[in-house]
């Protein structure tokens, strides 16, 4: 390949005790030089830079520990590499943050199932370095556990800077001045709906018998209740009653009865959020258990999201608790 189609920077040849590095591709100059000087100017190592072309040919070239990928309208070549860049990242354990476009958001997340990578859909700056910030924060893990408590409490308390700095991004027209990485916590908590059970051993004993877990609630029901959380936004500002997780689960839970599937891109538009919001939901929610990705037996490239069995029960239940004033419920 020739040196003009990939720039390694001096840094990526003396790895010995260095930072973190990062790789970046991107096809867009502006894109490729805007996510260089952020990550040059937060004091990251560059490991490579280049084009998507730079991953079609086949060479193994080098990742680092965070790889940003920028691909808002993939080919069919780009998608095989995509998948291929996947395996790899998942076996070496490099964070990969890709970002696209609403319309090729299906085709790219069904290429990205191994590496539990952060998607980004037409990301502001902020949002890059916002997910630069979680990237690096996971990829250091290891390495925080050799700090000593004091550093780890510095640590935490750049956590504080990540949003202060989206914030003034968007203003600024240079280069980032600072980063502060976030710790591997997740800004998103969720309780998993406790098991319900017909009875308990005398001896408090986990000897419990499982109580049957009652239908899914009518989808028509379902759907009315989510038509009318819709109807808030055409009075108010809907940002203030943005509720994701919630908006995204009675959506799955009508789909789930309606036995129907549900796309990522779909879900992203349920859940009434900007689709990159919407996918750290449903990152967090797939962590925790609530929801999960079910490949399509039919084309392998595509995949659905749905809910788990245990967020099924829990909203089965939650449902059969409000009973007739769930038609009610908004």
């Amino acid at each position: 390949m020739a040196q003009a189609n990939f720039v390694y920077s001096e840094a990526a040849n003396d790895a010995a005790g260095l930072p973190l590095s990062l790789s970046v591709y991107a096809d867009r100059p502006h894109v490729l030089a805007q996510l260089r000087d952020d990550a040059v100017a937060a004091g990251l190592r560059i490991a490579g830079t280049g084009p998507l072309a730079a991953l079609l040919e086949g060479e193994v070239l080098p990742l680092g520990d965070v790889v940003l990928l920028d691909c808002p309208a993939p080919d069919a070549a780009a998608l095989a590499a995509l998948a291929r860049l996947d395996l790899r990242a998942a076996h070496c354990g490099t964070r990969l943050i890709v970002s696209t476009s609403v319309a090729a958001l299906d085709d790219v997340f069904g290429c990205l199932d191994q590496s539990a990578p952060q998607l980004l859909v037409d990301p502001s700056r902020a949002e890059r370095v916002i997910a630069l910030g979680r990237a690096l924060a996971g990829a250091a893990q290891l390495r925080v556990r050799e700090l000593s408590e004091e550093d780890r409490l510095v640590l935490l308390r750049l956590t504080e800077q990540v949003g202060q700095i989206a914030q003034r991004l968007e203003k600024l027209e240079g280069p980032v001045t600072g980063l502060g990485l976030p710790d591997g916590d997740s800004a998103f908590r969720f309780e998993s709906p406790r098991p319900a059970f017909a009875g308990e051993a005398e001896d408090g004993s986990a000897r419990l018998v499982r109580a049957s877990r009652p239908p899914l609630p009518d989808p028509r029901l379902v759907r009315r209740i989510i038509r009318q959380r819709q109807l808030r936004a055409r009075f108010f500002d809907g940002d203030l009653f943005a509720d994701p997780a919630w908006d995204m689960l009675l959506d799955l839970t009508a789909a789930r009865a309606e036995h129907t599937r549900v796309s990522v891109t779909s879900l992203c538009i349920a859940s009434g959020v900007p689709p990159t919001t919407a996918l750290r939901w449903i990152g967090q929610m797939t962590e925790t258990g609530l929801l999960e990705r079910v490949e399509d037996e039919t084309d392998r490239r595509r995949a659905f999201i749905a809910l788990t069995d245990k967020a099924a029960d829990g909203m089965a239940r939650y449902f059969a608790e409000l009973g007739s004033q769930a038609a009610r419920l908004v």
